[in-house]
């Protein structure tokens, strides 16, 4: 992607997705992003030191352990960049041995930055070998004076020679712990573990145009599924009599928790379990449902969750998918049981890259 031009790139996705939904829907112009830089609102790097002790920072080639040196990026928040500088210089300065995966030695590992959009709020994580390194009080006095700019500082630690960028332990060094974002007038607050969309800027276009496809009214019960910390349902509770959040994820559940007793929610119910078996049972149980918003993963819906859907028989089902080969697949399943996929809406949420979003409505043919 990297060698087209931007308006080259959404051709491409949106004939992408044209491709793998004829015959099933039509799909519409994708929406672009006025401005496709700098949208991330989520960066983390990786310490590493060479033989002379200077330390470096960069990410990971796909699939492998090797460090690329990076020191900023077109795509990430502008903010970011120079406090990422200001750490590895004072890791240097301070000479902190930077951790080793092969020797399993050292103390400095990897930094993690979150920002937020609306508030202005940074928060920075140090995930680190041990709570306890060299300096470490004068460390974290003189980073906060350096960039006081962060709202938030955290140790995490991780020794485990894996792929997860953070550990189980945490200790916040100042700060609330986590900052607050706002996507569609609702508040939420994001700590390290949060999942939270990356471009804000065109998931707050990706969600509302979700809600608006749903048509939901005061007296719907709502079945907002694979909900994450809540944003699609929290944000569709206004509108609707009930919402219930499905998500099997239990940190993510635990800020769905959070998030709706932020917004001062009565009419939502959250639930931490598999997505599928909680649809089972309720359809099991002869329960109805007027509108379900379906956001798996990448592998798409499961068998078992669209069979207890389809006996549910929401009237509207509103599917956000991150993968278009999976959801052309779950699409021709549901449009030969009762439903018709009536759009498919192409969102570009991560410019320069080869991903794309849609968002797909679909109606009861029965209704």
């Amino acid at each position: 992607m990297l060698n087209r031009t931007y308006d080259e790139q959404l051709k491409i996705k949106e004939n992408r997705c044209k491709d793998l939904l004829r015959g099933i829907c039509r799909v519409d112009k994708i929406v672009g992003m006025a401005d496709p830089w700098y949208y991330r609102n989520k960066v983390h790097r990786t310490f590493s030191s060479d033989h002379r002790g200077r330390v470096h920072t960069g990410t990971y080639e796909p699939g492998s352990h090797r460090m690329v040196e990076a020191d900023k990026c077109l795509l990430e928040n502008r903010r970011t960049a120079a406090i990422i500088e200001g750490i590895r210089l004072m890791v240097e300065d301070f000479r902190i041995p930077v951790f080793n995966e092969v020797t399993m030695q050292g103390y400095m590992r990897r930094v993690l930055i979150r920002t937020s959009r609306s508030t202005g709020e940074i928060m920075v994580v140090l995930v680190v070998a041990d709570l306890t390194f060299p300096c470490k009080k004068d460390f974290m006095r003189v980073l906060r004076q350096n960039h006081p700019e962060i709202s938030t500082l955290i140790l995490n630690v991780n020794r485990a020679h894996t792929s997860n960028i953070l550990g189980q332990q945490s200790e916040v060094v100042f700060g609330r712990g986590y900052i607050e974002d706002t996507l569609c007038g609702k508040v939420f607050r994001i700590s390290p573990t949060s999942f939270f969309q990356i471009n804000p800027v065109q998931t707050e276009v990706l969600y509302q145009t979700a809600i608006d496809l749903a048509e939901i009214d005061d007296s719907d019960l709502v079945v907002d599924a694979y909900c994450g910390i809540g944003t699609i349902g929290i944000i569709a509770a206004e509108q609707a009599w009930h919402v219930v959040g499905v998500e099997n994820n239990k940190s993510a559940i635990r800020d769905a928790v959070i998030n709706k007793k932020v917004n001062g929610l009565s009419n939502m119910s959250l639930y931490c379990r598999d997505a599928g078996e909680f649809l089972e049972a309720m359809a099991a149980d002869d329960e109805q449902v007027d509108v379900v918003f379906m956001d798996p993963p990448r592998s798409g819906s499961t068998r078992q969750f669209m069979d207890a859907m389809l006996r549910m028989g929401p009237r509207r089902i509103v599917y956000v998918s991150c993968n278009p080969e999976t959801l052309a697949r779950d699409l021709k399943y549901l449009c030969a049981r009762g439903y018709a996929a009536i759009k498919a809406i192409p969102f570009d949420q991560f410019p320069w890259t080869d991903h794309v979003e849609c968002v797909v409505m679909l109606v009861n043919k029965n209704q």
